[in-house]
């Protein structure tokens, strides 16, 4: 069977110029230009409506003053912008998708290839963060973790690795993601190797988690309900992206994140070029901007991405809640995006059948 892992992430030397904005390697002046005068140029921007504020004044404004551009955003969740794209019912330059999304866009060839050599930024970022989907395509900008909250006040044994989910004296306060949603595949892959299985044992796995079923209060779609169930004391344990503890954290202040032992997953947002975008090599400048240390030093700061610009130096009041640092990075593990999407339906059949039934 193809193995499901890319396995433990490498991490390569830096590079040793600096990429913050105003260094040397400042993006390049697209087919706008920085300093061209008349009507802006217009990039529409496809992304999610969360930190909105944010994005608006300390990422697009500077941008647009810097390359004279105004830019639009189009708002909404993965599924519906990427059906619009694939539909051409759209005018969008830029698409922000997590990484199983953006395997489904390429499959369908929805988007253009990257040029390289006009975002040398990707130099001082993360390996995994650099082709996660292939060299032709769009670098990760952010890489959530993605482990396990608890209530010490009310989870008893203490929580280290995958394998503790199993725990008999969990049931009755364990949630686990739906298969449906990004983060399902994930435990799917965990059941598996808590299972014995190097590789990825669709069997074992559906096996482990129907070991595992008797004691989940709540499969959950949406990190609300996550949020919401755990406030409430409904559950009291559940592996969730590491971005979100700071919401259980506000409602739980007691509450504790593990990174597993044996290693989180990378949850990854993309950007890439829609096909047919009039504005290329702008976006490939904007793409630049994104992964420059000003940028992803901005972002990570306000807890809205995590970095992976390996420039950003975070104190440890700020990296809380953030996916942060050399060692965290490389323990990371990384699905195959690729065979998840092959895969996804017939696990998602098997899982209605076997699990939820």
């Amino acid at each position: 069977m193809k193995k499901l892992l890319t396995g433990f992430l490498s991490f390569s030397a830096l590079s040793l110029a600096l990429a913050g904005c105003g260094s040397s390697e400042q993006p390049q002046q697209g087919a706008a230009g920085g300093a061209a005068k008349g009507e802006p140029t217009k990039l529409v921007i496809s992304t999610w409506g969360f930190s909105e504020d944010f994005f608006r004044k300390e990422v697009y404004e500077p941008f647009e003053k810097e390359h004279n551009v105004k830019i639009v955003m189009e708002i909404g969740n993965n599924a519906e912008r990427l059906n619009k794209v694939r539909q051409g019912s759209s005018d969008v330059d830029l698409i922000y998708l997590s990484d199983y999304y953006a395997q489904q866009g390429i499959d369908s060839g929805a988007f253009e290839k990257i040029d390289r050599t006009r975002i040398p930024n990707l130099n001082e970022i993360y390996d995994i963060a650099k082709a996660p989907l292939g060299e032709d395509y769009g670098p990760a900008y952010t890489i959530g973790q993605f482990g396990i909250a608890y209530n010490p006040n009310v989870v008893k044994t203490e929580i280290k690795d995958w394998k503790d989910l199993w725990n008999p004296e969990l049931a009755g306060k364990l949630t686990l993601p739906s298969i449906t949603s990004t983060t399902g595949p994930m435990i799917l892959d965990s059941a598996s190797k808590v299972a014995g299985s190097k590789e990825f044992n669709e069997d074992q796995a559906f096996a482990k988690m129907k070991e595992a079923n008797k004691g989940v209060v709540k499969y959950y779609d949406k990190t609300s309900e996550y949020v919401n169930m755990f406030s409430q004391e409904e559950i009291a344990v559940g592996p969730i992206m590491e971005m979100y503890f700071k919401d259980i954290q506000a409602a739980v202040p007691e509450a504790k994140f593990v990174a597993p032992a044996s290693g989180g997953y990378a949850v990854m947002n993309t950007v890439n070029i829609v096909k047919g975008s009039k504005n290329k090599e702008l976006a490939e400048d904007f793409i630049n901007y994104q992964l420059s240390k000003d940028v992803q030093e901005k972002a990570a700061k306000a807890k809205v991405d995590s970095p992976v610009n390996t420039s950003v130096k975070l104190t440890d009041e700020e990296a809380k809640g953030v996916t942060y640092g050399e060692e965290t990075i490389n323990k990371l593990q990384k699905l195959d995006m690729k065979f998840v999407n092959e895969n996804s339906k017939a696990w998602i059949d098997r899982w209605n059948r076997e699990i939820t039934q």
